[in-house]
């Protein structure tokens, strides 16, 4: 008999699965760090984060693959997420794409797979990956977050479902259409919403008091606003996408510049030192999440990205 893992252990499941969703409800706004794998996630997890969410590009990238090209297929995603949710314990939601399927049938199969990878939650994007056409008609788009949302409730715990708004990510800086979006994905029982790349406090304002469902907002370099700014526009959860992912792939190129341009190492002084960096893994073993989501300090800021 094989030993129970995160993935596979109901109990645990359920357990995580309300944790995520009531951090939607809790006093303050909460930050959900995108790990990109099983070491990123169990550092992460060392410094209190309440819950995880997988980053599609950061993924991309670490397979050696552009992002938004639809060179990650949904078995890798989902066996990507699962190293994740069973390196640490704690709750995870995962980035989707667009439900990997032309059919609102195959965006419900999609939730169903993700929730027997061990996901608690996973965004659904109205983006089509075509450049000429890239964000998907509103009935079309609705009827696929209706179908995530249906599959969600007949599990047999909360699978909390995510509708993104893909209009100022794709080039589309629409606030009016956005917004519409976003209430019809709400009126189809999405449970969060989520329009990246706001591009600022006032857009961010005008989508919050436009929904009654809880908003996710993705840090960008354009933000210069912090966990309690944000809070007070109304936001109530917080992702930095692909920003710790590209963060690491620069401190690589910058180190990749020094060596290949000067030949020097000064690089190695702003290394993580190698016994900090065992002992970070040797702590963040998988544990139960805590209740409450933590206040951390650092401000996440990042380029938009999914």
């Amino acid at each position: 008999m094989h030993p129970t893992t995160p993935s596979t252990d109901h109990a645990a499941r359920l357990r995580r699965a309300v944790t995520f969703r009531d951090l939607h409800t809790g006093p303050r706004p909460f930050v959900v760090p995108n790990p990109w794998d099983a070491g990123t996630a169990r550092i992460l997890a060392s410094f209190g984060f309440a819950a995880l969410a997988t980053t599609g590009a950061g993924l991309a990238h670490s397979l050696g693959r552009p992002d938004g090209a639809n060179q990650v297929s949904r078995a890798e995603i989902l066996a990507n997420a699962t190293a994740i949710v069973d390196a640490t314990g704690l709750p995870v939601t995962a980035d989707l794409e667009s439900g990997f399927g032309d059919r609102p049938e195959d965006v419900a199969e999609t939730i169903r797979l993700a929730a027997a990878a061990g996901l608690v939650g996973g965004s659904i994007e109205d983006s089509t990956g075509r450049d000429e056409d890239p964000v998907r008609p509103l009935e079309e788009a609705v009827e696929r977050v209706a179908a995530a949302v249906e599959a969600a409730k007949g599990l047999d715990f909360p699978f909390t479902v995510t509708a993104r708004a893909e209009n100022f990510f794709q080039g589309r800086p629409d606030l009016d259409d956005t917004i519409r979006r976003l209430r019809a994905y709400e009126a189809a029982g999405a449970d969060v919403l989520y329009a990246p790349a706001l591009p600022d406090a006032e857009a961010i304002r005008a989508v919050c008091a436009a929904v009654e469902r809880p908003v996710n907002v993705l840090m960008t370099a354009a933000l210069k606003l912090s966990v309690a700014d944000l809070g007070a526009l109304g936001v109530r959860r917080i992702s930095t996408g692909s920003a710790l992912s590209r963060a690491a792939l620069g401190a690589l190129t910058r180190a990749a510049r020094e060596i290949a341009g000067e030949g020097t190492f000064d690089f190695v002084a702003e290394a993580l030192p190698y016994d900090e960096a065992n002992a970070l893994l040797a702590a963040a073993g998988p544990a139960t999440p805590p209740a409450t989501a933590p206040a951390p300090s650092a401000d996440p800021e990042s380029d938009p990205a999914p």
